[in-house]
């Protein structure tokens, strides 16, 4: 599996730009930007008492979250900024024919989005004969088949498929099967009997039953059809893995002769199975959990055909309620808001613009760099990058816990990070892709089919390594174990992350530390499995994983210590890698400011030191308010800790915060220097 680890979570990324319409100046060039706002602060409260609401109380008391969001912060405001753009490129090619292919494929689907009118009309008319042909199933074989049907059309049911790299062997592309069929955002939501999780299954089963009743099934039919649901998803989350057993990579790498796999599975013969889904003449699989695979083959055996029926039925009804008629849209998101405590319903533009640069990403993304990415801030970028690889390899040799044959290695794996900055040096052109103007379900499926296909045709090819797991306006990074690479597309190469008229501080406690995050990526609890190549292979002496243990459990119980909701803790088990990262990539970041003009100097800005500008940048990234109820989702499928938390945790164990702010003992945030945490 490839494993793409992001500096926000795709629960957070539902997830614009600096980059404001045409019409108006772009943000990044205002020339009279103050890059650290005192009115953002709040300095009545001590730096060492809680540095996050230091550096942006006043900012959280007068950004509220917007009615139709789930949180608003650093990223989110970018996000808007950069949808906004998206709009007027997507509006621009809705409006003009006669430009090309690209141009004509993206306006298309943009128009076919917008047509509230036609999508109206049509009801729920796109997914009857999906419906249809469910009806039609007569037992546990045509069932298989009419799942693996529906799953080339993109709509996937009962478990995960995808052909993704070899982690121990990745210039080779395998099949490779993962736990799913879920409905809820994690297992818990059906296993744990707290209140919380209580009534959001009650309001699932009421939501179920209203969905039903949309597409014409009498009330007590679509009780029933709930019942039937809820029961089949629990028995599916029972057999899940937890998110913490997730992330150890050897657990989830089972490879088995897909032949003996099926042995395993009396009901599931997988020669078959994955022939019809197009990986064909496949002799080796890789399965995340073959536990689950099991309890799936028994639940199937033990299923009447008409349950299995009404599953599908609800697979096709979710996947597209989004893209159908209002009452559909509507229904979605009154479960959602129970979910995530949002108030109001995304507006359309918005929406259609997510979903286009999400399955035309490469033709949008395009028109987005040529509109507003300029080529020096990716030469800018490249100067950083090199920055914080010269200080990563200073911390490497400076390590005391480390042996100098791990050192070598790790240092190799340093050394060979591939970098994607901006934009794909090779662009998808979607070609056989159908997008009709007048069709907005039938491009959704499409370009899903489309995506489907795409994928499974890797097999028995060479590994791309030129592909991106995000398109240019995307406001985030991510590392890659398998490529061992780190990725920033363009939108991230925005303020309050970067901007090319900011003084160091500024840049290298924003984007800098972003940069150091994701090679700390590398090296996290689960990066540093994978050696130079991508490979899971074990490159350590036996004594320098136990010392990296040590002190990774020391970050375990730190976050552990901080709660969020009532009784709601940081699962520090879950979010140990990025904690590790955002630890890393700080300190990393630091020693590499410091060896700048400004970072070697006592000059004030504004009133603030280097040092308090380059830890108040960082604190400024994180700053966001977030729902109640969407934090409490978040603390149980997040791998990343909450903004606050990203902010104090770090500095708390870095001696340089403690100099430029004079935090002494008896501020909450104080920890005395030997129970500094430090790893890499």
């Amino acid at each position: 599996m490839k494993r793409i680890i992001l500096l926000l979570s795709a629960v957070t990324l539902t997830t614009g730009l600096m980059a404001a319409n045409p019409h108006t100046p772009r943000r990044p060039n205002e020339p009279n930007r103050k890059f650290i706002d005192p009115a953002n602060m709040d300095q009545s409260v001590k730096p060492g008492d809680n540095f996050y609401l230091y550096a942006n109380g006043n900012w959280l008391k007068t950004n509220p979250v917007p009615a139709s969001k789930t949180s608003w912060g650093s990223f989110h405001v970018l996000r808007e900024e950069s949808t906004r753009a998206i709009r007027q490129l997507l509006e621009d090619a809705a409006r003009q024919t006669g430009k090309g292919r690209s141009y004509q494929l993206i306006g298309d689907y943009y128009a076919s989005g917008m047509d509230s009118l036609r999508i109206e009309a049509s009801g729920y008319t796109p997914v009857k004969a999906d419906l249809a042909r469910i009806a039609a199933v007569k037992d546990l074989p045509s069932a298989l088949d009419e799942m693996i049907h529906q799953r080339k059309q993109g709509n996937g049911m009962l478990f995960g498929f995808f052909v993704g790299q070899d982690r121990k062997n990745p210039n080779k592309y395998l099949p490779q099967l993962g736990q799913g069929g879920i409905t809820l955002p994690d297992r818990d939501y059906y296993l744990k009997n707290d209140a919380r999780s209580q009534k959001i299954r009650e309001a699932y089963r009421d939501h179920l039953v209203k969905m039903f009743g949309l597409i014409g099934d009498a009330p007590t039919d679509a009780a029933q059809n709930a019942a039937t649901i809820v029961r089949l998803e629990t028995a599916l989350a029972q057999a899940q893995m937890s998110r913490v057993e997730m992330r150890d990579p050897y657990k989830t790498y089972n490879k088995f002769v897909v032949s003996d796999f099926s042995k395993t599975t009396p009901a599931l013969n997988w020669s078959v199975l994955m022939d019809k889904m197009g990986a064909k003449a496949q002799d080796t699989v890789l399965v995340g959990n073959p536990k689950f695979f099991r309890s799936v083959d028994s639940l199937l055996t033990a299923t009447p055909v008409a349950d299995l029926k009404t599953y599908m039925r609800w697979n096709i009804l979710k996947g597209a309620a989004p893209y159908l008629s209002h009452a559909f849209v509507k229904q979605n998101f009154e479960f959602n808001r129970v979910l995530t405590g949002q108030k109001e319903l995304t507006p359309r533009w918005q929406r259609i613009s997510a979903l286009a640069d999400g399955q035309l990403g490469d033709l949008l993304g395009q028109l987005y760099v040529q509109t507003y990415f300029k080529p020096e801030a990716k030469q800018r970028m490249i100067t950083l990058v090199d920055n914080l690889e010269a200080s990563f390899r200073e911390h490497i040799n400076a390590l005391d816990w480390m042996s100098a044959d791990t050192k070598k290695r790790a240092l190799n794996k340093l050394v060979s990070f591939k970098r994607k900055i901006g934009y794909p040096d090779k662009w998808e052109t979607y070609d056989g892709v159908v997008i009709k103007r007048d069709d907005f379900y039938g491009n959704v499926k499409r370009a899903s089919q489309w995506a489907y296909n795409y994928n499974i045709t890797r097999l028995g090819q060479p590994v791309d390594r030129t592909r991106w797991g995000m398109t240019p306006p995307t406001i985030n990074a991510y590392y890659s174990p398998v490529n061992n690479e780190i990725a920033f597309p363009a939108g991230i190469l925005q303020f309050p992350f970067f901007d090319p008229n900011a003084d160091d501080a500024i840049n290298y406690g924003g984007i800098g530390a972003v940069i150091g995050h994701e090679m700390t990526h590398g090296f996290d609890d689960s990066g540093r499995q994978y050696d130079a190549d991508g490979s899971l292979r074990d490159w350590w002496t036996k004594e320098d994983a136990e010392n990296f243990k040590k002190r990774s459990d020391k970050v375990v119980a730190q976050y552990f210590g901080f709660k969020v909701l009532d009784t709601l803790a940081v699962n520090g088990r879950l979010t140990l890698g990025e904690n590790l990262a955002d630890l890393g990539g700080l300190a990393i970041a630091y020693d590499a400011f410091k060896k700048t003009k400004q970072g070697q100097s006592g000059g004030q800005i504004d009133g603030f030191s280097p040092d308090q500008r380059f830890f108040l940048s960082w604190a400024q990234i994180w700053r966001s308010n977030v729902l109640p109820e969407t934090q409490a989702q978040l603390i149980l499928v997040d791998p990343h800790s909450p903004g606050m938390y990203r902010c104090n945790g770090p500095v708390s164990n870095i001696d340089a915060w403690y100099k430029a702010f004079n935090i002494q003992p008896g501020d909450k945030m104080y920890k005395a220097p030997e129970d500094r945490i430090k790893v890499w």
